[in-house]
């Protein structure tokens, strides 16, 4: 642990708004306050404040951002307890202090800056999908695996997992996690969908909408004939163009939490 970590605080008349954003940023361990909310990392914020200005002055929204270098207290043991165990689809998502839940399959993912805890909407999404889908299918890779939290369910369910992301903490998050759920994860690498050259019954990509679209190609090309694709993190305003990029593939479900987007995509080649 650094001895230092950056404290941006944010706020605005529009905060839920900027808080959208900074979800697309990936972060999920933020502190909510009246009319604002706190981010706390370890690494500098600045372009965090510059873009949620630049967003909020572009649709002449008001905002006031405060970013400071503080002490480090052990801001993420403060966080802890604010944390608590959910259910989502087959799974207990629990930190580790807590028991496991009789019934429902164990993932124990601790507070940690890597995106994914299972608290917000689209990797609730994916993990209720998951335990719908997966038990059908044999190998399978999670793009963008962030905390691993995907990777571990799916390899809970008796799947060949790969792994992958373009940051490496996520990677060695991911990696951590797996160990501590005591599973074996087949393949994890830092870097994108296309560094892998092998096709997969379920790809799973819990990503921002503007990737997803992006690497839209690239996914559906990792899809084996007759599997499917989970697709999340896809805000609602971007639903029509996700679908139409996929168009090719048969939308098999489409999930809504509150203003997030989860589909289930199924190659229909034979």
């Amino acid at each position: 642990m650094k001895d230092k970590y950056y404290e941006l605080k944010v706020l605005s008349s529009q905060i839920e708004l900027l808080k959208d954003l900074v979800f697309e940023f990936g972060f999920t361990c933020i502190e909510e306050i009246d009319n604002g909310f706190i981010i706390r990392d370890e690494h500098n914020l600045n372009d965090i404040k510059w873009g949620l200005e630049e967003f909020a002055n572009r649709l002449e929204y008001d905002i006031k951002s405060d970013l400071q270098l503080k002490d480090n207290k052990d801001w993420i043991d403060e966080y802890k307890k604010g944390v608590a165990p959910i259910v989502a689809g087959d799974f207990y998502i629990r930190p580790s202090w807590e028991q496991p839940k009789d019934g429902l399959i164990d993932i124990i993912i601790d507070p940690a800056l890597a995106f994914g805890s299972g608290h917000h909407e689209s990797t609730n999404s994916c993990l209720k999908l998951i335990s719908k889908y997966a038990k059908d299918y044999n190998e399978a890779l999670d793009v963008g695996c962030g905390s691993g939290i995907l990777s571990i369910a799916m390899a809970k369910l008796g799947l060949s997992v790969d792994s992958c992301d373009t940051d490496e903490l996520a990677v060695k998050s991911t990696i951590d996690n797996a160990q501590k759920n005591s599973i074996n994860i087949h393949k994890v690498w830092t870097g994108s969908v296309i560094n892998s050259d092998q096709c997969y019954d379920l790809v799973v990509a819990n990503i921002i909408a503007d990737v997803i679209l992006f690497l839209a190609n690239d996914l559906k090309s990792k899809v084996k004939n007759s599997g499917i694709i989970i697709l999340s993190g896809i805000l609602t305003k971007y639903k029509s163009r996700v679908i139409n990029a996929f168009s090719e593939f048969e939308l098999v479900e489409n999930l809504t939490q509150n203003e997030w987007e989860s589909f289930v995509f199924k190659n229909q080649g034979k």
